[in-house]
């Protein structure tokens, strides 16, 4: 059974999803006064969508294949997704750090939006690790807590990934044209969730 780990960068959506936006972000607004709330700035409400599948976009996907190199897949995003799925047809088990509720379903929506059919499809049925291992959901055997991986790996003695960036630096790196770095360490981070799996099936 080949064992597929990755993790994926994201950005905010693109220019031409500034009208949707636009209107979201209005109806976000009146209904926000309603309740006698402060709206968010529409440049806040714009760089939350980079978390969202619906708007958000894919900078990059890492990637490793049982215990093959860390690669990453990056470019246009159609393009992207068709290399993923590619990749996934072969693949028993999938492995990531929150990737139950942020990184598969991201790419699914993802997939729709760029209308690309995924080759395999998932169960996303909790309380499971197959056919994805969830390394957050099983270290906290699906409590409410939330564990970030550089906290995990730590505490099981391994190094951080987040040597020099961390997820929230993401777009201002990419504005800034530093994108190999944000590759790195995405790459870096398929490695840390790979040697944390293995630390939790107790593999050495």
């Amino acid at each position: 059974m080949t064992t597929l780990y990755l993790d994926i960068e994201t950005l905010p959506a693109a220019d031409e999803s500034r009208e949707a936006l636009a209107y979201l972000y209005a109806r976000k607004c009146e209904k926000a006064e309603r309740n006698g709330q402060e709206p968010e700035d529409f440049a806040q409400f714009v760089r939350h969508t980079a978390l969202d599948g619906a708007f958000g976009r894919l900078l990059c996907i890492g990637y490793a294949l049982d215990d093959g190199p860390t690669q990453a897949l990056v470019g246009e995003e159609r393009e992207m997704l068709a290399a993923f799925w590619a990749l996934a047809r072969g693949v028993g088990l999938f492995v990531g750090h929150n990737v139950m509720e942020f990184d598969l379903p991201f790419l699914y929506q993802r997939s729709v939006v760029q209308q690309v059919r995924p080759s395999v499809k998932l169960s996303f049925a909790r309380y499971k690790s197959a056919p994805i291992y969830d390394t957050m959901h099983e270290w906290t055997h699906w409590g409410r807590a939330r564990v970030g991986l550089e906290h995990l790996a730590l505490a099981l003695g391994i190094p951080t990934p987040k040597t020099g960036i961390d997820g929230s630096q993401v777009f201002a790196f990419y504005q800034a044209g530093r994108v190999e770095e944000i590759v790195a360490y995405c790459q870096r981070d398929v490695e840390t969730t790979r040697a944390v799996y293995k630390r939790l099936r107790f593999m050495g």
